[in-house]
């Protein structure tokens, strides 16, 4: 998603299955991890088995898991807020430094080791709670982006026909058509039907009118991005985080307070919001049609 010059994260990223899916591969992995480079670590005081420092490895394993557990739940709770890609690797990385400067702490407290500082211990545990946490975080990263992928309606297809009601046999009218990603078509609008399309985390609705002339809507997985750059040069255009309207449906586009809004020739239909970072864009439109 993108708004403006930034970028934001895609919103499956924020979603429950995804965050449950990388803190359980996150675990997994640190595990196996540890295990393996246990025995080539020279301050580390994990232990499996009956022994004081058992305890305190599973003491420590829990409070890590819920660091990580609590700070996805809140990532999860504020998903509506977008967030950049800066941001969610900020997010992460203090993940990171919090489960570092934890492992530090027991280091210094426990195993308290006479060749090394307390700044020496919490730059070596930066290195591997890194690897236990930051290489899961990338690969559910791009495991989750491929199924994404897999499952997100394409919508490449802009297209004049001729139309069934037109007497003109050279009279065209633009179709919006959405295939998934097999090629299956999903659905058909032309474009004097269709009033605008609507956002709903990572799903869109699309608003149209069917034969009777009777408002309708069509729900699918698809990014709003997707939608505005598959038609692009259209009568579809961007006029807010949430909404991208046909402006050939435009009836009255007036200023309220400080923003813009949209009023399409439908009653049924509520004014659509016209944020400052599409405002030109819209204008530009409307002095084109002049």
């Amino acid at each position: 998603m993108e708004e403006g010059s930034k970028k934001y994260i895609p919103g499956y990223l924020r979603e429950r299955y995804q965050l449950l899916g990388t803190v359980t591969f996150a675990a997994l992995f640190s595990v196996v991890f540890l295990l393996v480079s246990i025995p080539f670590s020279n301050n580390a005081w994990f232990r499996l088995g009956n022994s004081t420092f058992f305890g305190f490895t599973a003491l420590f394993a829990l409070l890590s898991l819920f660091i990580l557990i609590v700070s996805k739940v809140v990532m999860y709770k504020t998903r509506s807020m977008p967030m950049s890609y800066w941001g969610y690797s900020a997010w992460c990385l203090s993940e990171i430094v919090l489960i570092s400067v934890l492992y530090t702490v027991f280091t210094v407290t426990i195993a308290q080791p006479e060749d090394q500082n307390g700044v020496a211990i919490f730059l070596h545990s930066l290195i591997y709670s890194f690897i236990c946490l930051g290489i899961p975080t990338i690969i559910a990263g791009m495991f989750f982006t491929i199924i994404d992928q897999n499952r997100t309606i394409r919508l490449m297809n802009m297209q004049d026909v001729v139309t069934e009601e037109s007497t003109d046999e050279t009279a065209t009218e633009q179709k919006f058509t959405l295939f998934d990603n097999n090629g299956v078509l999903k659905l058909s609008v032309s474009s004097a039907n269709l009033y605008y399309v609507e956002s709903d985390d990572n799903y869109i609705k699309v608003w149209y009118s069917d034969n009777k002339g009777e408002l309708q809507t069509y729900m699918l997985r698809c990014r709003l991005k997707t939608v505005e750059e598959s038609f692009a040069g259209s009568d579809l255009i961007r006029c807010h985080r949430k909404f991208i309207v046909n402006m050939q449906k435009v009836k009255v586009l007036q200023k309220v307070g400080a923003t813009y809004e949209i009023t399409l020739d439908n009653e049924a239909i509520a004014p659509i919001p016209v944020t400052k970072t599409y405002i030109e864009s819209v204008l530009k439109v409307f002095r084109e049609k002049e």
